[in-house]
């Protein structure tokens, strides 16, 4: 309002100014074309004659032809003819426009009439003889009528100027209600928000960048609550998880100690179940561990030359007797002219294995794993292919994201993929997963040469 205010005043002000100057400037100009055209008529025809003598005759030819008061000056100032016969004899030295005009210049003043008391503008011109000047003659008009009009004028614009600022006014109070409404209802969904509820919406009034904004919220809360729920669903399973190896381990534990003469099959038993379970904590805890300093960023790759080729070919010989015992068809192909490429070979064996472990787990009896490498367009692109369960269309989306299972009866904690994903990107690399439920899945790591 105030912009609006400001700019309609100054507007106001130039256009007033402009049209009061247009208006005096237009009647000082052709009162002094009259003027010049009386006194070059004077020098022309009577610059021999006494003005005093031909004032009578001047006035006649200078009032004929000019809507205006004439007057015929002496060079003493004294007022000779005057075209309404009320100030003859009278001095006009007091005059400003006369001053000049007997010094030789051309006079211009503005002021009252004394004898109507209304505005008038006289405009003086010398009367030259022999470059001598020997009097003036002197044109005055009213202002009344061109005051009237401007102040007409100025009526006409002001009226406008207000009209323009009641409009303005208007819209502006609309527009501002409905931007101050809009943020008002942000306000209370983010604060909402803030106090943890996320079931909340922000209402999305128009398409605007209020209405952007309210899309952006209402996806930061849905986000929010997915992983809310991943997060719990991640703390029952880890339980769940710890849970099972400890209760083996202490009901083992148990069974040992009430069993102490019996050192035999039993025991053997119980220390080999003991130790797969321990072994299972360590790899879940380490997961967990790998994953808080991925957060963190405070996870370093030791990077070595690693040959590719015998790198793959070393993990299909770990992962091979486990394929076997499930009746699982496992290849491993990998070229021998790969390069040699700088890489962290523990980080990567974690990721592979890792990778090997979900194919195995979701690939039945008579399946089959393929596990190869190649170049790829300045890449070394390492690939694990199944025939196994695959992933359902609505959770590809979300299996790289840190605790998301897609079956959360599964085992484990829902950190390996994202974990993995986070590996191949620390060495600069990418990971892709491409699969369709019941028949399979296939990850692509490309690994810059």
């Amino acid at each position: 309002m105030i912009v609006i205010l400001i700019t309609v005043t100054i507007l106001e002000i130039f256009l007033l100014v402009s049209v009061k100057y247009y208006y005096y400037h237009n009647i000082e100009r052709i009162l002094m074309n009259q003027a010049e055209l009386s006194a070059s008529f004077f020098h022309q025809y009577f610059a021999d004659e006494d003005l005093q003598a031909q004032s009578e005759r001047l006035l006649n030819g200078f009032a004929q032809n000019s809507a205006a008061q004439v007057q015929i000056i002496s060079s003493s100032g004294q007022l000779l003819q005057d075209s309404t016969s009320h100030l003859v004899g009278k001095s006009m030295i007091k005059y400003q426009d006369v001053q000049e005009a007997l010094s030789g210049n051309i006079g211009i003043w503005r002021g009252n009439d004394p004898i109507t008391h209304e505005d008038i503008l006289a405009v003086s011109y010398s009367l030259r003889a022999k470059d001598i000047t020997v009097g003036a003659v002197r044109f005055v008009t009213s202002l009344t009528e061109t005051v009237e009009t401007i102040n007409h004028i100025f009526v006409v614009f002001i009226s406008v100027g207000l009209f323009v600022v009641a409009i303005v006014t208007v819209l502006g109070i609309f527009l501002s209600r409905t931007i101050t409404n809009s943020i008002t209802e942000l306000k209370l969904a983010a604060d909402k928000m803030a106090e943890g509820d996320f079931s909340v919406t922000a209402k999305k009034q128009y398409q605007d960048e209020l209405g952007s904004l309210a899309d952006t919220l209402n996806t930061m809360a849905a986000k929010i609550r997915l992983n809310e729920q991943l997060k719990n669903d991640f703390i029952t399973s880890v339980s769940h998880e710890l849970r099972t190896p400890l209760t083996s381990i202490k009901g083992w534990v148990v069974t040992l100690i009430s069993n102490r003469e019996d050192s035999g099959a039993m025991l053997q038993d119980g220390l080999e179940i003991i130790e797969t379970e321990t072994d299972r904590l360590t790899e879940m805890v380490d997961e967990l561990l790998d994953f808080s300093k991925l957060d963190n960023e405070r996870i370093v790759l030791t990077s070595t030359s690693l040959h590719i080729s015998e790198f793959i070919q070393h993990i299909g010989k770990q992962m091979a007797p486990r394929a076997a015992r499930q009746s699982i068809s496992f290849e491993v192909h990998a070229d021998d002219t790969l390069p040699i490429i700088q890489a962290d070979e523990n980080r990567l064996k974690q990721v592979l294995i890792n990778l090997l472990d979900n194919s195995l787990k979701f690939t039945d009896p008579n399946g089959s794993i393929q596990l190869y490498a190649n170049s790829v367009q300045g890449y070394v692109m390492i690939s694990v292919e199944d025939t196994g369960s695959g992933i359902a269309e609505g959770d590809m989306a979300h299996v790289l994201q840190k605790f998301y299972k897609g079956n959360n009866h599964a085992a484990g904690s829902g950190l390996g993929l994202s974990i993995s994903e986070q590996i191949i990107k620390l060495h600069g690399g990418q990971l892709l997963i491409e699969s369709q439920e019941g028949l399979g899945t296939k990850v692509e790591i490309f690994l810059p040469k």
